[in-house]
């Protein structure tokens, strides 16, 4: 059950790893400061998701859907590990 729970937390992880460069791209594309500022400065990137929703609206509501699935994984993976007997 670990080995489940890994495998669908780091799934997870690096899917909203990738929606969140989509939208620092999407950052950057808009202007090099709004790149800059969402890169640097903590919470600037939601701003900017916000400010610009119709452009952002997709990547950031799948990087939330995968959130769900992210925490499912590292809860298996904790309970797996648990239950394993100790040497």
């Amino acid at each position: 059950m670990a080995m489940a729970g890994m495998a669908l937390a780091l799934l997870a992880g690096i899917a909203m790893l990738v929606f969140g460069i989509q939208i620092l791209i999407m950052a950057f594309k808009t202007s090099v400061v709004w790149g800059l500022v969402s890169l640097f400065i903590p919470f600037a990137v939601l701003v900017f998701v916000f400010k610009h929703w119709s452009q952002t609206k997709q990547p950031f509501l799948r990087s939330l859907a995968c959130l769900p699935v992210y925490l499912v994984g590292f809860g298996l993976m904790m309970m797996g590990g648990a239950s394993a007997p100790m040497p």
